[in-house]
């Protein structure tokens, strides 16, 4: 049975928020509960049917890479009680996501086809071709609106505005090239490229903190490292590990999330089709075999695991 959602009065309760795809409760006001459900988004949309076991996917991956980057600096997590759960610390957000891009793809790719060599106030050199590497990985930061869509910003504008302090700014520009390079390193190891990505942080006190998920498909783009000069050489599109299947899927059935649009029938076949590759897309950047967690009363796991650990 997937998990559309949760509905639990947890001791201490504070507040529940609903995400796109995540079930967030605050516990005392030192504690979150995040529940990651089987409901998948895209376009900004979340889909009528939840995809089985792709939480407990993104739960995992989003677990074992924080825990391979806590040399780095402290995140959030302090315990993942059930498969589809995490328990961590509460953080005060910094209002930006840094998107860290080693590749010309996907947006910035968009934004050189059209002309423009600007990104984010970071310039892209001339001559470049799609999906060819940055000489360096380059940081194209966006605000993390509470409601719409994410908008591009700069460096500039951030500490201008206040968004961030200078200060901080630095400390987690920093911290993003070295997350990233930790990914990279751990993506050729399985024989992927860790292409681009995005990071969350915050601040407990005086400290930075690695908030939310990491180089998970939902977050990151990967492509397969065997054919990538081959397909770059020869213009061919390159092999990636990533929704993108999902969103075109969505766009070959005339849905792109703008208004007027319905969200097509998602047929059992098709959802099972999901699952698979989720699970899929574990084992290959995970390096392990996926085992599924019990789902014969997967909310009664859920809630007896969460309040066993708080």
């Amino acid at each position: 049975m997937a998990i559309k959602g949760t509905n639990f009065e947890l001791p201490g309760q504070v507040s529940f928020y609903k995400g796109k795809v995540r079930d967030v409760y605050n516990i005392d006001n030192k504690l979150l509960v995040m529940v990651a459900t089987d409901r998948i988004s895209a376009f900004d949309v979340v889909l009528p049917k939840p995809i089985p076991y792709k939480g407990q996917v993104l739960n995992q991956l989003a677990a074992k890479f924080l825990a391979s980057t806590q040399d780095i600096l402290p995140n959030w997590i302090l315990s993942v009680p059930d498969e589809n759960v995490s328990i961590g610390k509460i953080c005060e957000p910094f209002k930006v996501e840094m998107v860290i891009r080693g590749y010309l793809v996907g947006h910035a790719w968009r934004t050189y086809k059209s002309g423009e060599r600007m990104l984010c106030g970071v310039k892209m050199p001339d001559g470049m071709i799609e999906n060819q590497a940055f000489e360096h990985p380059i940081i194209t930061p966006t605000t993390k609106a509470s409601e719409g869509h994410d908008e591009d910003i700069s460096r500039e504008e951030i500490i201008e505005k206040g968004i961030v302090s200078e200060a901080d700014y630095l400390k987690i520009e920093a911290f993003t090239r070295k997350i990233y390079q930790r990914g990279q390193e751990m993506a050729a190891e399985r024989g992927l490229i860790l292409v681009d990505t995005k990071y969350e942080f915050g601040k407990i006190g005086n400290e930075i903190y690695l908030m939310d998920e990491i180089h998970t498909p939902d977050s990151s783009r990967y492509f397969y490292a065997e054919s990538y000069f081959e397909n770059l050489k020869n213009g061919r599109p390159q092999q990636q590990l990533s929704k993108e299947f999902v969103r075109e899927w969505l766009i070959a059935n005339n849905f792109m999330g703008k208004e007027g649009q319905t969200v097509p029938e998602m047929s059992d076949e098709w959802v099972d089709t999901i699952s698979n590759k989720y699970i899929e897309l574990y084992e290959k950047v995970c390096g392990e075999q996926f085992v599924k967690a019990d789902q014969s009363d997967v909310e009664k796991r859920i809630e007896d695991n969460i309040l066993r650990a708080i």
